[in-house]
C-alpha cells in the first residue's frame, strides 16, 4: 500500500451474507431477525450462529419502514414545562415507564405542552414518529390529548378526560379511597373544622380527592364549607390557603391535594403563627420525597406513582404487541402513611 493511501473501510455484512452462511434464505434471516414465531427453533439458532460470526447489525431504520414501527412511544403531558419538571409526581412517573421499557426495544420521547394550538404535537405524531402514546396530567378541556387516542394505541395515567371514549385503556389510583383515609384520620384524631386544598377540578385526580374527602365528612356530620381550589402547585397552594384561613380562622385541620401543595400550605401556616398539628393537623397526598423532607414531616396518602409508570408502559407495550386481554383499567391501591404533620 502507498504511504498516505486511505484504508478502505471494511463492508458491514449484509442480510444476503448472513443466508449465505446459514445456508438460508434471506427471507428466512430477515424473519429471524423480526423474531417470527413462523421459523423453527432450530433454524434460529442456525441463523443466529452466522449473525454472530459475522457481526451483522440489523439496519434498524430498514426495520422500522419495512415493519411501520418506530420502536418508540411518546409520554404526552398536557402541563406547563415548569410544573413538570418542579413537581416530583412527574419525576416517579417517568421512573416507572423508563424501567419497564428497559425491558423492551422501545425508547421514549417527550412531549411537554400545556396546549397545541398549532397542532405540532398532533402533526408529530400522526407522522409516524411513534409507535403509541402514554398521557399523564390531562384536563377535560385538552381536546388535542384525547384526539391521540384516535390516531394510536395509547394510555392514560389516570381516568380519560370526562371518561371520553369507554373503551380508553388507564391505569389510575384509588383517588377516592385515598381521600377518604385521609379525612378518616383527621376526624378520628379529634378534628372537627376540617378543610381541604382541592386539586384542579377539571383533572379526574382533583375531583376524586374532593369527592372523597366530602363523602367522609358529610358521613361523619362535619361541616363541608373549607373547601379552597388550587392548580397542584405550591404557590397556588399558599394562596388558597390564605383565603381558607381568611374565611374559617377556625380550622384544626387540612386536607392538602398533593404534596407540593401541602408544602404552600405549611408556609402559609406558619407566617399564620399556627403551630403543626397543635393548632391545624395537616394531610397530603402523593407520599414523594417532600413529605419526609419537609419542616414538620408530613402525613400524608402513599400513592404507587413509579407503579404507575411501570403499569402504564406495561399495559401500552402489551397494545402494541396485539395482545387481545389488555384490561381497560388497572386501579392502583393508596394508603395513609402516618408523620408528625397529623
Amino acid at each position: 500500500m502507498t504511504h498516505g493511501a486511505r484504508q478502505e473501510r471494511p463492508t458491514p455484512p449484509t442480510l444476503e451474507a448472513v443466508a449465505e452462511a446459514a445456508g438460508v434464505s434471506r427471507a428466512t434471516v430477515s424473519r429471524v431477525v423480526n423474531a417470527s414465531p413462523t421459523v423453527r427453533p432450530e433454524v434460529v439458532d442456525i441463523v443466529n450462529a452466522a449473525i454472530g460470526k459475522l457481526n451483522y447489525v440489523p439496519n434498524r431504520a430498514a426495520r422500522s419502514l419495512a415493519s411501520r414501527q418506530t420502536q418508540a412511544i411518546a409520554l404526552v403531558v398536557p402541563e406547563d414545562p415548569t410544573r413538570f419538571f418542579g413537581d416530583p409526581y412527574f419525576a416517579a412517573i417517568v421512573q416507572g415507564i423508563t424501567r419497564r421499557l428497559d425491558e423492551s426495544e422501545y425508547i421514549l420521547n417527550l412531549l411537554v405542552a400545556s396546549d397545541d394550538p398549532a397542532h405540532k404535537a398532533m402533526r408529530y405524531l400522526r407522522s409516524g414518529n411513534v409507535d403509541g402514546a402514554l398521557i399523564v396530567s390531562h384536563h377535560d378541556d385538552d381536546e388535542y390529548v384525547t384526539d391521540i387516542a384516535t390516531v394510536m394505541p395509547s394510555v392514560f395515567g389516570g381516568r380519560p378526560p370526562n371518561d371520553a371514549d369507554p373503551g380508553s385503556h388507564y391505569v389510575d389510583i384509588d383517588n377516592i379511597a385515598g381521600a377518604q383515609l385521609a379525612a378518616r384520620h383527621l376526624i378520628d384524631i379529634g378534628r372537627t373544622r376540617i378543610g381541604t386544598i382541592t386539586g384542579p377540578v377539571d383533572m379526574p385526580a382533583g375531583i376524586d380527592r374532593l369527592n372523597g374527602f366530602l363523602r367522609t365528612l358529610e358521613a361523619a356530620g362535619v361541616a363541608t364549607d373549607a373547601i379552597e381550589n388550587a392548580d397542584f402547585t405550591a404557590s397556588g397552594a399558599a394562596t388558597a390557603t390564605r383565603r381558607l384561613l381568611d374565611r374559617i380562622p377556625d380550622a384544626d385541620a387540612l386536607f392538602v391535594a398533593s404534596d407540593l401543595m401541602a408544602t404552600g400550605a405549611l408556609t402559609v401556616l406558619r407566617e399564620r403563627g399556627l403551630s403543626i398539628p397543635g393548632d391545624i393537623a395537616v394531610v397530603g397526598f402523593d407520599d414523594s420525597p417532600l413529605a419526609a423532607s419537609a419542616d414538620v414531616p408530613l402525613t400524608t396518602v402513599s400513592q404507587p406513582s413509579t407503579g404507575m409508570g411501570f403499569a402504564m408502559a406495561d399495559m401500552l407495550l402489551r397494545l402494541l404487541s396485539g395482545d387481545e386481554t389488555v384490561p381497560h383499567r388497572t386501579i392502583m391501591p393508596t394508603r395513609l402513611v402516618l408523620r408528625a404533620s397529623a
